[in-house]
């Protein structure tokens, strides 16, 4: 007769037809006995097999079930009476299912095992949950098997395939826009940044070449697509605020992209194309028509600009000379001029929201002072001067790199006059 039909043929507790009984204890230590049948008990626990084949055996088991408790080992011994259909439709949540696994696995019940695992592999965990279903099953071998396959580490070109694809959605430009496009571009996001993350064992991606050169196509794009926006601006005879809105989201594009690309180095790249469209975009935003608009993408432009600044002041990327002398005489004239304006703005209009705050302004300073101070003598002479000269001397305050100018002007002064002189006495010498 097959497992199926024992299930069928005794009932559990049947004082009638038990030939055995197992014992259980209770919470307070109070033994309770339940009828059972040996055949049922072989059939499905080589726990029983192994109590029940000893030469001193009885017909009384008692189960050591403080371990998992009473009502666990209970429910245990009720479902050595199903047929497999009927236990795995018993189950009705992880914890259920769980608390079954961890007694059927120390009581070797094969088929309830089986059952717990097909039940669990199919359906969602908790992260907790997750945790105590590995503990559980680690010891099963390849009957555990469906539960790791939904865990173990994805293969390496499978991810970098996740990982384009959420680049490519994150950094999508034009285009027709699905139903809760923006929510799901935030999603891809968090998702890309996520899985750039090292933490204590490393990032899900490794920034290869594949993935480089899919991530430069996407910047590029995104510059150009905002060079065609502020081109369309120039155009247009009147500014509405959808125009605004896509230019400003364009910006805050840019800058997600600023904040991930260090994790990929790619930074360079963005402070290349950066320099390459700063020209043209200041030619926009200071153009006469957006006088007394786009305060919002004003800003922001700022705040990206902050970020370059940062990047290339402290040395994260490496540009020669004329490349950084060119990004500061850019964007220095540049926040010089905003400056005030949106301090002005704001004391006129106190709901007015698109101030400089002092931290983007100490960041922005200190980085252009940096930048400074690591330029060619001359280039530095040509900005002092020009900054001494400004009405807007106040901000940036750049008296810390004009010290530092004047003391170095003067030690390669004094280098210089000692050199001819050593110069002269050799020669005298000779």
């Amino acid at each position: 007769m097959d497992k199926a039909g024992v299930a069928m043929t005794y009932k559990f507790g049947d004082p009638s037809s038990s030939d055995i009984l197992v014992c259980l204890k209770t919470r307070e230590g109070r033994p309770e006995w339940f009828h059972c049948h040996s055949s049922i008990l072989v059939q499905k626990s080589k726990f029983f097999a192994d109590q029940l084949s000893r030469v001193d055996s009885t017909n009384c088991i008692e189960i050591p079930c403080t371990k998992f408790g009473y009502d666990k080992c209970a429910k245990l011994l009720k479902l050595l009476y199903l047929s497999g259909d009927s236990l795995l439709d018993s189950w009705d949540s992880v914890k259920t299912a769980l608390s079954v696994l961890q007694v059927a696995i120390a009581l070797s019940c094969e088929e309830i095992t089986q059952s717990c695992i097909q039940y669990l592999e199919a359906v969602p965990w908790e992260d907790k949950e997750e945790e105590e279903i590995l503990k559980a099953v680690s010891g099963l071998g390849p009957l555990a098997m469906p539960i790791l396959a939904r865990i173990q580490p994805v293969d390496i070109n499978a991810t970098k395939n996740v990982f384009l694809a959420a680049i490519r959605f994150a950094t999508s430009t034009g285009g027709p826009c699905p139903p809760f496009a923006d929510d799901l571009k935030v999603s891809a996001r968090e998702q890309v940044e996520y899985m750039l993350v090292e933490d204590e064992d490393m990032p899900l991606v490794t920034a290869d070449g594949e993935v480089k050169s899919e991530v430069r196509m996407s910047l590029s794009k995104m510059f150009s697509k905002f060079e065609k926006e502020l081109g369309s601006l120039l155009l247009e005879s009147d500014l509405t605020a959808a125009a605004e809105d896509i230019v400003l989201q364009s910006l805050s594009d840019l800058e997600w992209m600023c904040n991930i690309l260090p994790k990929m180095d790619l930074l360079k790249d963005f402070v290349s194309n950066w320099i390459d469209v700063s020209d043209y975009v200041l030619k926009v935003f200071q153009d006469k028509k957006f006088d007394t608009t786009m305060w919002g993408a004003k800003l922001k432009l700022i705040e990206v600009a902050g970020k370059v600044l940062d990047a290339v002041g402290y040395g994260n990327v490496i540009f020669p000379a004329p490349a950084r002398v060119q990004l500061l005489k850019f964007w220095l004239s540049y926040v010089r001029k905003m400056k005030p304006l949106l301090d002005s703005k704001g004391s006129e209009d106190v709901g007015f929201a698109y101030k400089m705050d002092e931290d983007l302004c100490q960041s922005i300073e200190g980085a252009i002072i940096s930048l400074v101070l690591a330029l060619p003598s001359n280039d530095q002479a040509d900005i002092m001067a020009d900054w001494i000269q400004t009405e807007q001397v106040r901000y940036p305050d750049l008296s810390e790199a004009f010290e530092v100018w004047c003391y170095r002007t003067k030690s390669a002064k004094r280098r210089l006059v000692v050199g001819f002189n050593e110069i002269g006495n050799a020669t005298i010498s000779l």
